[in-house]
């Protein structure tokens, strides 16, 4: 029996399927300064998928340190347009 909810988040998965790495690596492409390396994902189906990945983040500097944040990306349905970052969070200690 299934307990997740129409339009709700799924949890959080720590084995990226190939899907979600293509997703995730299509949307941060662009970023410059920082490097983002995800290990987990989970996903909301909307019209389109929202997704929400845990990301190691570091800035592109001699001696920065890493850093966990949030990433949040939309994949739109097929042919209405490329996975996009809508949000990044740094999640504090």
């Amino acid at each position: 029996m299934s307990t997740s909810l129409v339009g709700g988040w799924s949890a959080f998965n720590f084995e990226l399927s190939s899907a979600a790495r293509e997703v995730f690596q299509e949307a941060v492409r662009h970023l410059l300064g920082v490097s983002y390396t995800p290990f987990a994902f989970a996903t909301q189906v909307v019209a389109g998928t929202n997704y929400s990945y845990l990301a190691q983040a570091k800035t592109v500097a001699p001696e920065s340190s890493l850093r966990v944040v949030r990433v949040h990306i939309f994949q739109p349905l097929p042919g209405k347009g490329e996975p996009h970052v809508t949000q990044i969070i740094a999640i504090e200690p």
